[in-house]
């Protein structure tokens, strides 16, 4: 018989209820590039929920690579190493670790996980396991989403606009673009008077209402420079991509991480400002198999900033790493609104490792 651990996992695709306390057989050893980790947090993304809902499609046949039901989800993880495969470089037992799993692998809410060691980074000495669980996905996502996909350069004279000031993604992409790449100009969307003080807090310089018209409230700013790049980060790109042919200067650039069906540009300025329509999905490099190491360079470099407080933490809330606080989790990410991010732990309110997971 195998060793057995717990783990929180996908019963059936569905509602949040399908999501079970089970155990699973538990990895005997890392091989190869994989490194064998003891999971003490982890975090919810929305891609969690879709995931669990089996609504997932950023990938045309994704759930023809995922593990067999029932499936161990969690993108988001820090622990401790326990076991080091043959080709796995600059770790040992004993490491502690934070890291974005493959989206086709089993993830981090179990008790121990196979991550490929070329997505993990050293934990920054400055934060918590939840803390350091909380920021891998959101960061790796902005990161690419401003650095490789729209190719700003640093101190380039330029402004964006970031949709979802407050959210997870939305929050530490306005850290990249004002203290990494030194953007003068950095407006989100919010609602809230407390959203709109945490987007400013994470780095906006300005912030407009987006139940309101955008496209009049950043006229109005009178912005110098102008907006040369949207991110969007908030459901559905097409409620904002009119918008941003409207704001974007010409020759702009908008990327999107936001699923949607029908992207209207026809008819729009989009052919004639010459603008750039991007997606961003974290999951492309370990689902093809490129560029496999660039997730672990990026945050071993998150780890440095944060340790040097040139960017910070945008973990908001902790619940218990149990069957009870992931359905939470996912009940308030579904809802929407969530201002960072939710972190889980094994050692929160009273939990110890004999009741996580349960």
């Amino acid at each position: 018989m195998p060793n057995m651990m717990k783990a929180v996992a996908v019963s059936k695709y569905g509602a949040i209820d399908n999501l079970v306390a089970i155990e699973v057989p538990k990895p005997e050893k890392a091989e190869g590039h994989d490194l064998l980790i003891k999971v003490k947090a982890c975090s919810v993304n929305p891609v969690d929920t879709k995931v669990r809902n089996g609504t997932y499609d950023d990938y045309p046949n994704y759930y023809e690579y995922t593990p067999a039901l029932p499936q161990v989800i969690g993108f988001d993880g820090a622990g401790i190493v326990e076991d080091v495969g043959s080709d796995a470089k600059g770790f040992k037992a004993g490491d502690e670790v934070f890291y974005s799993g493959s989206p086709i692998r089993h993830g981090s809410n179990a008790e121990y996980q196979l991550v490929d060691s070329r997505s993990v980074a050293h934990k920054p000495k400055s934060l918590s396991m939840v803390q350091a669980a909380s920021m891998p996905l959101t960061w790796i996502t902005a990161w690419e989403a401003l650095v490789e996909r729209l190719e700003i350069k640093e101190g380039e004279k330029s402004g964006i606009l970031i949709i979802n000031g407050s959210g997870g993604v939305g929050s530490v992409a306005s850290q990249i673009a004002r203290f990494v790449l030194k953007l003068p100009v950095v407006v989100t969307t919010t609602s809230r008077e407390e959203t709109t003080a945490f987007s400013k807090d994470m780095g906006a310089t300005h912030t407009v209402n987006h139940r309101e018209d955008i496209v009049k409230q950043i006229k109005e700013l009178n912005l110098d420079p102008p907006i040369n790049y949207i991110f969007i980060t908030h459901t559905p790109t097409s409620k904002y991509i009119v918008d941003a042919a409207a704001i974007c200067a010409p020759f702009g650039k908008v990327c999107s991480i936001v699923q949607d069906k029908e992207i209207p540009m026809y008819g729009t300025e989009w052919m004639a400002k010459g603008l750039t329509f991007v997606w961003e999905l974290i999951g492309t490099k370990p689902f093809y198999h490129v560029d496999v190491d660039s997730h672990g360079k990026i945050l071993k470099q998150l780890a440095e900033m944060l340790d040097k407080g040139t960017v910070k933490c945008h973990h908001k809330q902790t619940l218990p790493l149990t069957l009870e606080g992931l359905r939470k989790a996912h009940e308030q990410v579904e809802a929407s609104g969530v201002m960072g991010k939710i972190g889980l732990a094994v050692d929160a309110e009273g939990v110890n490792e004999k009741k996580a997971f349960m």
